[in-house]
């Protein structure tokens, strides 16, 4: 994308300075020019991360699917306490049964599980994933995040191929399974944090880190509906196979492909390792083994990323874990319409962060808006009206067409996010910014646990009032993160993260001095 010739970056200003005027006229014989994106190694790290984090996704929603074939009895007849008026009718089958194919094959075993149950799987995930967050983090910033990222992956598909196995012995030891798969995968997203800090120019790292993290949107509107495909075919076991599989195979390419470092990247152009070291500077290396973990847990603007992801995921997973199970007991889709239906939030999720860290990084390179304005705009967009749609939802009764489509437009604009509080840890500690994603995703892992339990509880009656008080709630947890973070985040660089220079002996006060040239080819 072309951007206004002759500017340079100061990637890490001091914490009392201006942080409105973050580009300042390029100048002397330190001033680099920019390296081009396309066909870039950076861009092709991006591409892999997309489709690490769309692997990640699949191996963590395709139980969302295929629990509505493993169940027999995902459909319950309503409480006698609820009038039948409340229910949505459930359509009439077709006369012509000899065209209709079978739900799924002959055979294929079920198991019965009540809602509750299947809210305590469907949270297993999270159980585990919590545990490895902020050592993934840490752990990533001292010695590089390519092994973490792809360990994590690796180790959660070969742990998905035994789901079946799992599932056969009994709930206990899915949801044990399903807790390792977790603890496998918390490291993933710490990992890719710890190296875009060290990959991701400061004017490209909006439109990078959408694109990789758009990767798990991406991931959950493929394999919505290619799980309720390969139920339909060959049976739900046949799903935990193919994305066991497809881990595996992304994990040989990403070890093969992939450094941690530019500096130590065997096929990086001069001049592109050039760009990168010299527009991170210092704040681009590893951190020591002592952390400022103290004014780490007093910063307010942490502490408002940690409240602002916590409410936004909270809607965020109750619809990654529960919409399929809403879309079978309440709208009566079949497997392949609920599958594809709960799929297209994710599409415009998907491709709204994508245009969004575009756009926040033409804000940033035009000067237009400051970063601390750049990442509050974008999570009161992508927080605040996806709220109001949610409302909407709960309001939208047994009309199937309205509520996908205030679910997509919720999902939709709720990508807006990935530009704001979702990407802030970098901008207020980037050489912590591993371990910052491994404590903010910590807290934001809280509503994965405790979001499926509290549908479970809320629906058990499988009732339209039920699920009305799933999205109300959804709506307000998302409306509070906004308005915290509107209140008390920021985009400038902490004063704790840019004492580390001082203390692990670098030579300049301020953390970055090296210009670089953006021109018009970047």
């Amino acid at each position: 994308m072309a951007t206004s010739g002759g500017y340079s970056i100061n990637t890490a200003q001091d914490d009392q300075s201006d942080e409105s005027t973050p580009l300042l006229p390029a100048n002397g014989p330190q001033a680099t020019k920019a390296a081009p994106q396309c066909c870039s190694v950076r861009c092709g790290l991006a591409v892999l991360m997309f489709f690490g984090f769309a692997v990640v996704y699949g191996l963590r929603v395709n139980l969302s699917v295929a629990m509505v074939a493993m169940v027999n009895n995902s459909s319950p007849e309503p409480s006698l306490n609820h009038s039948v008026h409340q229910e949505c009718p459930v359509p009439t089958p077709s006369s012509d049964n000899s065209t209709q194919e079978p739900d799924e094959p002959d055979g294929t075993r079920r198991f019965a599980w009540d809602s509750e149950t299947q809210g305590m799987l469907l949270g297993a995930f999270f159980f585990g994933y919590l545990l490895t967050q902020i050592p993934g983090g840490y752990l990533a910033g001292r010695f590089g995040g390519s092994a973490f990222l792809g360990g994590g992956v690796l180790g959660t598909a070969a742990l998905t191929l035994l789901t079946p196995l799992a599932a056969d012995m009994g709930a206990s030891w899915l949801f044990a399974l399903r807790a390792l798969e977790g603890f496998g995968e918390g490291v993933t997203f710490p990992a890719m944090m710890a190296m875009w800090a060290r990959w991701a120019p400061p004017l490209e790292r909006s439109r990078l880190m959408t694109f990789s993290g758009a990767g798990a949107s991406f991931g959950a509107f493929v394999a919505l509906p290619l799980t309720g495909f390969i139920c339909n075919k060959l049976g739900w076991p046949a799903v935990f196979y193919c994305c066991g599989a497809g881990g595996c195979v992304w994990a040989f390419f990403w070890f093969l492909l992939v450094s941690d470092d530019p500096k130590t990247h065997p096929r990086i152009s001069e001049h592109e390792k050039d760009y990168i070291t010299k527009s991170i500077g210092s704040q681009g290396g590893a951190h020591g083994w002592s952390v400022p973990l103290g004014p780490m847990l007093l910063s307010v603007p942490l502490w408002a990323i940690i409240v602002s992801q916590m409410c936004a995921n909270w809607s965020y997973y109750t619809l990654l874990t529960s919409l399929p199970i809403y879309m079978d007991t309440i709208l009566h889709f079949d497997l392949r319409q609920n599958s594809f239906l709960s799929a297209l939030p994710y599409l415009g999720g998907w491709i709204f962060s994508v245009l969004s860290g575009v756009l926040a990084d033409f804000l940033l390179e035009r000067e237009i808006m400051s970063t601390t304005a750049v990442r509050k705009s974008f999570t009161v967009v992508g927080l605040l009206l996806p709220s109001a749609l949610l409302v909407a939802v709960g309001f939208a009764g047994c009309s199937g067409m309205l509520a996908v489509l205030f679910l997509t437009l919720s999902s939709t604009l709720g990508g807006a996010s990935a530009a704001g509080v979702f990407m802030n840890q970098i901008d207020i500690a980037p050489r912590y910014a591993g371990m910052l994603l491994g404590i903010t995703n910590t807290f934001g892992t809280i509503p994965g646990v405790l979001a499926p339990i509290a549908v479970g509880h809320l629906t058990k009656d499988h009732t339209l009032l039920g699920w009305r008080n799933v999205f109300f709630v959804s709506a307000a947890v998302s409306a509070v993160g906004a308005l915290v973070f509107t209140l008390f985040g920021s985009g400038k660089i902490q004063s704790w993260a840019m004492a580390a220079d001082k203390q692990d002996g670098a030579e300049e006060r301020q953390p970055c001095v090296a210009a670089v040239a953006v021109g018009d080819d970047a």
